[in-house]
């Protein structure tokens, strides 16, 4: 599952795509797994998903992430598609 989270945070926007690793730290976080995100996600999880993922693309971000939720200025979710999408077979013109 890649997730792709747009956030901006002390002026500067950053875009930041999720991997593996990343949603492994969520579910390890949160106590959950990766088949609830599909039931919905709050802004703390999007926002830690932002938080994780941003260390993964080398984005300099505060150690704790309370100190990098407590300075975003704006979250938004830009995309999530599956890792390994499947796309329907063409229709049959018979």
């Amino acid at each position: 599952m890649k997730i792709t989270i747009r956030y901006t945070r002390k002026g500067e926007t950053h875009e930041v795509s999720t991997t593996l690793g990343t949603i492994v730290a969520w579910e390890r976080k949160f106590k959950r797994k990766a088949s609830d995100m599909a039931n919905g996600m709050g802004i703390e999880d999007i926002a830690f998903l932002a938080f994780e993922a941003s260390k993964q693309h080398k984005v300099v971000v505060p150690a704790a992430f309370d100190d990098f939720l407590n300075t975003l200025d704006n979250l938004e979710l830009v995309g999530d598609e599956p890792e390994n999408p499947t796309h329907a077979a063409p229709p049959d013109e018979s």
